[in-house]
């Protein structure tokens, strides 16, 4: 167990800080945030986190935890917890939270609560649109720079992450090592 992931336990009572389960518990960090720190991350069990990295396997039952968490004294979790009502669409609840400028800013990070025109959408070479946690095949061998490697051509990247603010860009892990790569260059699996 990490240090953070056990301030964690100790700041939600080892408890998901969205839903309350005690089970299946793990550190999230709340994009664009890819550092596991108190600041950045909220404990969450893998129900929330599939829910929150898949956006069709939403059960809309689940999230009625919103109604608490929406008021929780952790910034991180007051972040997440804007996001899924406004891919909820509650709008009711989005305007009963206040964030501050600072904080609405890292909220809308990902796109949520924005109008379909302005989110920036990542897609495949094929035109796929592509989520956080997909999995995509390279249709070209990439040179990796500052790695020394070549990402090969049908090579398998599971569990990829959007770049928030480029459309082109998503981040994954081949050979071991973490790299950025161009949405021109991959092909979305099922």
């Amino acid at each position: 167990m990490s240090v953070i992931e056990k301030k964690l336990k100790d700041r939600s009572n080892a408890q998901c800080e969205l839903c309350g389960n005690e089970h299946d518990l793990q550190v999230f960090n709340v994009a664009p945030y890819t550092d596991e720190s108190l600041e950045h991350s909220i404990l969450a069990c893998k129900t929330c986190i599939a829910q929150i990295e898949n956006p069709e396997e939403i059960d809309l039952n689940h999230w009625r935890c919103l109604n608490e968490s929406m008021w929780n004294e952790n910034l991180p979790v007051q972040i997440v917890s804007w996001r899924m009502h406004a891919r909820l669409k509650n709008i009711d609840m989005l305007e009963m939270m206040y964030l501050d400028e600072e904080a609405l800013e890292w909220a809308k990070a990902t796109g949520e609560g924005d109008d379909d025109e302005g989110k920036i959408i990542h897609k495949d070479s094929n035109g796929n649109i592509l989520e956080d946690g997909d999995s995509v095949v390279l249709i070209k061998d990439l040179d990796v720079k500052g790695a020394n490697f070549t990402a090969k051509r049908g090579a398998a990247v599971h569990n990829i992450k959007l770049v928030w603010d480029n459309a082109e860009q998503i981040e994954g892990r081949v050979e071991n090592q973490h790299i950025v790569i161009l949405t021109q260059y991959v092909k979305k699996t099922k």
